[in-house]
């Protein structure tokens, strides 16, 4: 037998009317009326659509009730429509704040619609074409140059705990076939499918400008998506013992050099003293060895005229008639003899004084090579290279001591001597006159002699001669190492300065380093945080609060599409029967 449609359709009807008293229970059968309910925690995630430019558009909220207890529970939130996320029993509002529903338990959701109500963050995107603003809405198909810029800095009518302890995470979606020579200076880039991928951090408590270039073709672009949660980086306690063991070397060895520097301060200023003692010694020795010098002249006239007197003594001893010389006639020899002897020992002397100077320097031999690129500082070096050069001039010095000047010093002592003798013996057989034949024989000998004496004395004043033209070299020597000591000293008491605050600036490095990295590790220790409800203070036991935000879309406008106004549109009911009419 056929079904007729009719019947077909009624029990449809009916069908379809169960089926809708089974979807909507009243309150009384979900859940019993009055009864209390509870949760443990309550998460709110916070939805927001923004303007190409950053300005909340609309926003919402999803707050999720891990509840463990089933009944009626309150929630506070100014919103301006809510919505059971979860079944369809209702939800009261009351004044606009305080919110009323029943839940079961496990979990419980609904949304809360929120007008005009402020972000934790301003927001500012700006776009730049060709170095000018650009209005968005405008941007779209333009070609060109472009730059992005995303700043976010707190608002202050907001509680500060977000923008104190929320990390907010930026992501910037661009198409290759619309950007290229893209730049993101504080970016990291990665690959979405076949778009790239731009990412920004901003750490809690930081005010940031975002910035990204490229070149665009006919430009459109995606969303830019903010999202904003709690910080929460987990940084175990570093091993730094290595490192600040390394430190503590260093400064060490800073110590160390900054002693050493200053014992060599010390050294160069003692070489600075004895370098302007020879200096000064030196500049005596030359006065005296000129003076010498230049009497050099009558000391060899006087000379001949004692040969000369000799001469003549020895020649009349030879001859029957002797004119023996009278006393002031052996006298005035003797005088001469004493002068000349007098005029050796006071040459000696300034000799012997310079010799004295001289032999003071030490005669350590030093491995200067050790010193070839001690230091990368010019001016070191520089000193360094004057210190060697002193040294080697003090060494030709100390060589000449010893291979000419105190050789002479001896011979003239010798000599002096010699005429001293002679004078005494003259004088002596001058009071035992009785005795000619010893006193006839002594001056034959002395007249004798005398000529390999006077010989001696015109090679040691020649030598005296050319001693004091040469030794102008070794006085300018002196006076340049004195010179150079000065120098010396000055730059190694800067280098002294230098290393000694070095030394001060560098002696508590470890522990400053210690305290520096306590104190960054300290800027990421969030651990003071405790959750607050965006929505309202009044909400308590508050989980994870989140921000979940995207701009507008820049895109070309769609072509309009033609509409048939002449169709009119089917309501429910005839939706529904055209299910049953043959076509």
């Amino acid at each position: 037998m056929r079904i007729k449609q009719p019947l077909v359709l009624l029990a449809m009807i009916l069908l379809l009317i169960a089926s809708i008293s089974v979807a909507f229970p009243n309150n009384a059968v979900a859940i019993e009326k009055d009864k209390v309910g509870n949760y443990d925690k309550k998460d709110e995630v916070i939805y927001g659509n923004l303007t190409a430019n950053g300005k909340v558009q609309n926003m919402y909220v999803v707050n999720t009730f891990h509840v463990s207890k089933q009944g009626s529970m309150i929630d506070y939130g100014k919103y301006d429509h809510v919505r059971n996320l979860t079944n369809l029993l209702p939800i009261e509002q009351q004044d606009g704040k305080k919110i009323q529903f029943q839940a079961d338990e496990n979990e419980f959701y609904y949304q809360g619609e929120l007008q005009n109500e402020p972000l934790p963050w301003d927001i500012d995107i700006t776009y730049l074409l060709n170095g000018e603003r650009a209005s968005p809405d405008k941007l779209a198909g333009e070609s060109g140059k472009l730059e992005i810029h995303l700043s976010t800095s707190a608002n202050k009518e907001v509680d500060a705990t977000f923008f104190d302890y929320y990390l907010l995470q930026v992501s910037v979606t661009l198409d290759p076939e619309v950007f290229n020579n893209v730049q993101a200076p504080k970016g990291t880039e990665a690959k979405e499918g076949k778009n790239r991928l731009i990412s920004f951090n901003v750490m809690p408590g930081e005010e940031e400008e975002l910035v990204v270039s490229a070149n665009v073709e006919d430009f459109e672009m995606e969303p830019i998506q903010i999202s904003a949660i709690p910080a929460n980086i987990a940084i175990d306690d570093p091993e730094f013992d290595n490192m600040k063991d390394d430190i503590q070397s260093l400064t060490d060895a800073i110590r160390d050099i900054d002693k050493g520097i200053g014992e060599m301060k010390d050294g160069i200023s003692e070489l600075k003293d004895g370098a302007k003692e020879l200096n000064e010694g030196s500049g005596e020795y030359l006065s005296g060895i000129q003076q010498l010098d230049q009497s050099s002249g009558s000391l060899i006239d006087g000379s001949k005229q004692i040969q000369g007197a000799l001469n003549q003594i020895n020649q009349a001893i030879g001859e029957e008639d002797i004119d023996f010389p009278t006393e002031e006639e052996i006298k005035q020899l003797t005088d001469g003899l004493r002068e000349v002897a007098g005029a050796l020992q006071q040459s000696s002397k300034g000799l012997e004084e310079l010799n004295e100077i001289i032999s003071n320097i030490p005669n350590d031999e030093l491995d200067l090579s050790i010193l070839d690129g001690i230091s990368e500082d010019a001016e070191v070096n520089e000193t360094i290279q004057s210190l060697i050069e002193i040294y080697n001039i003090t060494e030709q010095i100390k060589g000449v001591n010893e291979q000419l000047i105190k050789p002479f010093i001896e011979s003239t002592n010798e000599f002096a001597e010699a005429l001293l003798l002679i004078a005494d013996e003259i004088e002596e057989n001058m009071s035992e006159l009785g005795e000619l034949e010893n006193l006839i024989e002594g001056l034959s000998q002395l007249s004798s002699q005398y000529q390999t004496f006077h010989h001696g004395l015109v090679d040691y004043t020649n030598g005296v001669n050319q001693l004091s033209k040469s030794y102008i070299e070794i006085d300018r020597g002196t006076k340049g190492i004195a010179n150079g000591t000065n120098e010396l000293e000055k730059g190694a008491r800067e280098l002294h300065e230098g290393s000694t605050e070095l030394r001060e600036e560098t002696k508590d490095l470890p522990d400053e380093m210690q305290s520096e990295i306590d104190e960054q590790l300290a800027s990421f220790d969030y651990s003071d945080f405790e959750a607050i409800s965006f929505v309202s203070e009044k909400n308590k036991h508050i989980g994870v609060v989140q921000f979940v935000l995207q701009t507008e879309k820049i895109e070309k406008p769609d072509d309009e599409v033609e509409v048939d106004e002449t169709k009119e549109e089917k309501g429910f009911w005839q939706r529904f029967l055209d299910l049953f009419r043959k076509k």
